[in-house]
């Protein structure tokens, strides 16, 4: 019901920082609460954050936290992710996806984008 791309990754030195875009298509954008995952080799997706289909509630993993800052434009249809003191434990392609209230997981997800953070 969504399609999703993500934009914005690349290659940062530790301390740095990078903002994630994921434009997302259709007009009703505030329908769909938003996550962030990521994926490091030989690991297994992991949650990062979320936002709800206003904005107005947003989750962290602790591993972000005071690091992150995830927002969306709806009048865009566009999600972000504000990633400020990067480490290399934040290397990983990261995703966006979507759901709707009537799922509890994420049923749309975009290609990916990578982010590597070098020391």
């Amino acid at each position: 019901q969504v399609q999703l791309v993500e934009s914005g990754g690349g290659l940062v030195q530790a301390g740095g920082s990078l903002r994630l875009s994921c434009a997302a298509s259709g007009r009703t954008f505030s329908s769909y609460a938003m996550g962030w995952f990521r994926q490091a080799p030989g690991k297994e997706r992991e949650f990062v954050s979320s936002i709800s289909g206003s904005g107005g509630s947003t989750n962290y993993a602790d591993s972000v936290k005071g690091r992150f800052t995830i927002s969306r434009d709806n009048a865009k249809s566009t999600m972000y992710l504000q990633m400020n003191s990067l480490n290399p434990e934040d290397t990983a392609v990261y995703y966006c996806a979507a759901r709707t209230v009537l799922t509890s997981s994420y049923p749309w997800w975009g290609q990916g984008t990578q982010v590597t953070v070098s020391s």
